[in-house]
C-alpha cells in the first residue's frame, strides 16, 4: 500500500515542483525525482515511523551522476502535496545553497580545492577529445605540411 501511494505522491510533487522531470523507482524501493534541467533530483522513500515519507534532494552532477544528499527531512504522508512541496523546495535550496558555498582556504584543509578542480576539468577534457594533446585538425595541418615538404624534396631531386 505505501509503494502505491508513494509512486502516486512523487507524480503529483513531481508536476508542482518542474514541468520538466523524469520519475522512477530506486532499488531500495522508494522514488526519485530528477529535473535534468534545474540539476537537482529528490528521493521519496518510507521512513521509519509509519506513514512518514524520508526525503532527501541533492544536485546532479556533470555526466548526469547524482551527488550524495545534502540535506533530508521526515514528512508525513498525509501532510498533502502542498506541504510536501514546501518542504522540498527548502532541501532543493539548501543543496543549492551548498553548491554556491566558497571553497575553504587550502590552509585550513591542507588542499586546494581549486586545484582538485582544474585536475577533474583537465581530465574530462582529455577525455572528450579537447586538452592539451594534439585534435584532428591540427594532424590534417601536420600531414599537409609534410606532403607539401616531401613533394618539393622529390621535386628537387628529380630535377636537380
Amino acid at each position: 500500500m505505501v509503494g502505491a501511494q508513494l509512486r502516486d505522491t512523487a507524480q503529483e510533487l513531481a508536476a508542482v515542483l518542474w514541468r520538466e522531470h523524469t520519475v522512477y523507482r530506486e532499488r531500495s524501493g522508494g522514488m526519485v525525482i530528477r529535473g535534468e534541467h534545474v540539476r537537482r533530483w529528490i528521493s521519496l522513500a518510507p521512513a521509519g515511523g509509519r506513514d512518514e515519507i524520508l526525503v532527501r534532494a541533492g544536485r546532479i552532477l556533470d555526466g548526469g551522476t547524482t551527488a550524495p544528499a545534502r540535506s533530508e527531512a521526515v514528512v508525513p504522508l498525509a501532510a498533502g502535496t502542498g506541504v510536501l512541496a514546501a518542504t522540498c523546495r527548502r532541501l532543493l535550496a539548501d543543496a543549492a545553497a551548498d553548491a554556491a558555498r566558497p571553497a575553504p582556504d587550502r590552509e585550513a584543509t591542507g588542499r586546494s580545492r581549486g586545484s582538485r578542480k582544474s585536475r577533474k576539468s583537465r581530465k574530462s577534457a582529455r577525455r572528450n577529445g579537447k586538452g592539451r594533446h594534439t585534435g584532428f585538425g591540427s594532424w590534417v595541418v601536420l600531414v599537409c605540411v609534410a606532403g607539401v615538404i616531401a613533394l618539393f624534396a622529390y621535386s628537387s631531386a628529380m630535377h636537380g
